[in-house]
C-alpha cells in the first residue's frame, strides 16, 4: 500500500484488493477496443435473443415496451461502455483486477436491478420484469467475460499479445 494513502483507508482498500501496485502491465488499447466492440454485439444480441425467448415463453409480453430494441439498445450501450471504461481503471489500481472486477460487476448488477424491482411493484407484468433482470444478467456476464479474456492484462516483462498472465494468476482468490 502507498505510504501516501492514510492509514485508516490500508485496511479497507485492502479488502477489496485495491493496492495501487498491480505487477501487470494495462492490457492494450487494441484488445481494448476489441474487447468493447465485443461487450457491445455481445449484449445487444444477448438481449435480442432473450427478448425472443421471453415472448415465446410469455406471449403475453409482445408488445412491451421495453422489449423494443430501440428502448434497451441505447442502455445497454451506454452501460457497456461505463463498465468498458471501468476495466482498464481496475486493471491500475489493483494486482487482483479480476478478482475486484467480478465482484464491481455483481454489485452493479445488483444495483441494476433495483430499477426493474421498482418498475414491478408500480405494477409491470413480473414475467416482463424477469426478462429484463435475465437481460440485465446477461449483459454483465458477456461484458464481464470478454473485458477480462481480450482485453487481458499483461505481464510486466513483454507487452505482446500472448503475453497474458498465465490463467492461475490472474485470478486469485475466485
Amino acid at each position: 500500500m502507498p505510504t501516501q494513502l492514510p492509514p485508516s483507508w490500508a485496511r479497507p482498500l485492502g479488502l477489496v484488493r485495491v493496492d495501487f501496485a498491480p505487477a501487470h502491465r494495462q492490457p492494450s488499447a487494441v484488445s481494448m477496443l476489441a474487447a468493447t466492440i465485443a461487450s457491445v454485439a455481445g449484449s445487444l444480441a444477448a438481449d435480442a435473443l432473450l427478448v425472443v425467448i421471453g415472448t415465446a415463453v410469455f406471449p403475453a409480453t409482445k408488445g412491451y415496451v421495453h422489449f423494443r430494441f430501440s428502448d434497451y439498445a441505447k442502455l445497454t450501450i451506454i452501460g457497456v461502455l461505463i463498465a468498458c471504461i471501468a476495466w482498464p481503471i481496475v486493471t491500475r489500481i489493483s494486482s487482483s483486477p479480476r478478482w475486484l472486477f467480478l465482484r464491481l460487476a455483481i454489485l452493479v448488477t445488483l444495483v441494476l436491478w433495483l430499477p426493474d424491482l421498482y418498475i414491478l411493484a408500480k405494477g409491470q407484468p413480473g414475467q416482463a420484469v424477469a426478462v429484463l433482470m435475465l437481460m440485465h444478467l446477461a449483459i454483465a456476464v458477456v461484458t464481464y467475460n470478454c473485458l477480462v479474456h481480450i482485453a487481458r492484462v499483461r505481464t510486466p516483462a513483454t507487452a505482446g499479445p500472448s503475453s497474458a498472465i498465465p490463467h492461475h494468476h490472474a485470478r486469485p482468490g475466485i
